[in-house]
């Protein structure tokens, strides 16, 4: 056994041996049943997965199960991810026939779990799958893979980040315990095994997995005392209930390598609403239907009479043909900024639909009936809480903003009415442009730009070629972005290839 230092102190990695060792050990005199440490490894994968692979982005799960233990483990991680939300397919080629590994297979089967042989399984994995979960060796196996599972970790292999060479994203792969195809000591020494991006040890690390570099958690919160102090056990402590713990730091990302190709419908002229407005409100619908977190979240963005652009989210509490409402407090920085210069942009991003919307214009205060009527429909520690804050102010510390909270809930009790501050109301923003951005391939991104001459709306297209002229709108397309000058208020398509 060997130690490495860390953040989590001193981890002990074991060797095969004693991984085998204490496995005989719980499973002997401690009374440990294969079944209740099957149990509690596969909630620890799960568990794992859920703190790094959230289901609204990594949704879709293949657990690829082996015949041993490993593949029980999988089993067992499949239903509970089921129960956490996301959407499970298992790939289990040679069933181990015992009443354990069968009760297993039919737990998944009422959950409605489908099980996909090795012919449905496609080369890519990336078109269907977010998440691989290689249950397919644990640390007991020796020597090389066999039919199927070799062909298996070669398809699994494709998928991996240094490799994947698709038009979609990499799926993200997670192993159990030990990485397929590694061995147990010396890691992946052929360079053909399984590159996880995720790795679950189970009771303690092995040696291995001193070699790798990604997410690593220990999982398997089931080791007795005895068992530590026999093999001078150091692991980290879990934090609270979790079954799951990080062992060292998150990997370092290459922030210039984070991108994602977009994979959209096609967003064309014929689809798009004559009025924008009615465009805005379509896909703004759609982005609540999609269950998307707070969809009238909005940067806006402000300038002062010195220039200098400042950004922050804020929440859209109003559309219609009029423009765009929020509330803040009419003294804050973007307040002031607007006060110089009363123009701004607002834009929506709906992360999941591949979508943004940007909208310029000029902005005025909304009147003050209307802003004391929406002040008023607001909960009550909202209201209170807008009295409380001297917003974009420098006050002495929370403790300040907290006592001040309380002395206002005292002067105005439960029932009694609570004044607006003079200072705070809400703003309307007259669009001038919109534009409507759809994330495509390869960077071919859809973009929609509507001007607005009140009273007119055109969405004029440009063809792919040279030098259009379109009402009174320049379009070139310069190598592979198009750029537009906008000699009148009118509108054009924009197509754009060039950002990252």
């Amino acid at each position: 056994m060997e130690e490495e230092n860390n953040n989590n102190n001193n981890i002990s990695y074991l060797s095969q041996q004693e991984a085998k060792e204490i496995d005989e050990a719980l499973m002997g005199p401690l009374g440990f049943s294969v079944d209740q440490l099957m149990e509690l490894a596969g909630l620890s994968v799960a568990a794992s997965i859920a703190e790094v692979y959230k289901p609204p982005d990594y949704g879709r799960v293949l657990v690829l199960c082996g015949p041993g233990n490993n593949g029980g483990d999988g089993l067992v991680a499949a239903r509970h991810l089921y129960h956490f939300g996301y959407k499970v397919t298992v790939h289990y080629p040679k069933r181990t026939p015992k009443p354990l590994y069968a009760g297993l297979v039919t737990q998944l089967e009422s959950l409605g779990i489908p099980f996909l042989v090795l012919e449905d399984l496609l080369v890519d994995m990336a078109e269907d799958f977010d998440i691989l979960v290689d249950a397919i060796f644990g640390f007991s196996f020796q020597g090389p893979p066999r039919h199927p599972f070799n062909d298996l970790i070669q398809r699994v292999h494709i998928c991996t980040r240094d490799v994947f060479q698709g038009p979609l994203k990499y799926p993200v792969i997670v192993s159990i315990d030990i990485p397929s195809g590694w061995d147990v000591e010396e890691g992946n020494v052929n360079e053909m095994g399984i590159r996880p991006d995720m790795l679950v040890s189970l009771t303690a690390p092995k040696l291995c997995a001193k070699t790798f570099h990604g997410h690593h958690f220990l999982g398997g919160r089931f080791v007795p005392p005895s068992i530590a102090e026999k093999y001078n056990l150091r692991l980290p402590p879990y934090p609270g209930t979790s079954m799951c713990v990080r062992i060292g730091k998150p990997p370092k990302i290459n922030i210039s390598a984070l991108r994602e190709n977009y994979v959209s419908p096609a967003f064309l002229e014929d689809q798009v609403e004559a009025d924008p407005f009615d465009q805005f409100r379509k896909w703004f619908d759609e982005a609540m239907a999609a269950g998307l977190k707070e969809p009238n979240a909005m940067a806006l963005s402000t300038t002062g009479r010195s220039g200098k652009p400042s950004s922050r989210m804020v929440l859209l509490k109003g559309v219609d043909n009029d423009g765009f409402v929020w509330y803040t407090n009419y003294t804050s920085q973007k307040g002031r900024e607007l006060s110089e210069n009363a123009y701004a942009g607002l834009l929506f991003h709906w992360d999941r639909l591949n979508r943004q919307v940007r909208v310029e214009g000029p902005v005025e205060k909304v009147p003050e009936l209307e802003s004391e009527q929406y002040f008023h429909s607001r909960p009550r520690g909202s209201q209170i809480g807008a009295l409380a804050s001297p917003q974009s102010s420098i006050v002495p510390g929370r403790d300040y903003l907290h006592h001040q909270y309380k002395e206002l809930e005292k002067k105005y009790p439960e029932g009694q009415l609570i004044p607006k501050p003079e200072t705070w109301g809400g703003y309307r923003l007259k669009p001038e442009k919109f534009e409507f951005w759809q994330g495509q391939p390869s960077r071919l991104h859809d973009r929609l730009a509507d001007i607005l001459s009140y009273g007119k709306t055109r969405v004029d297209s440009c063809s792919a070629g040279s030098m259009n002229i379109i009402s009174s709108i320049i379009v070139v397309k310069f190598i592979h972005l198009w750029y537009v000058a906008d000699l009148n208020l009118n509108s054009e398509t924009v197509m754009d290839a060039g950002e990252n």
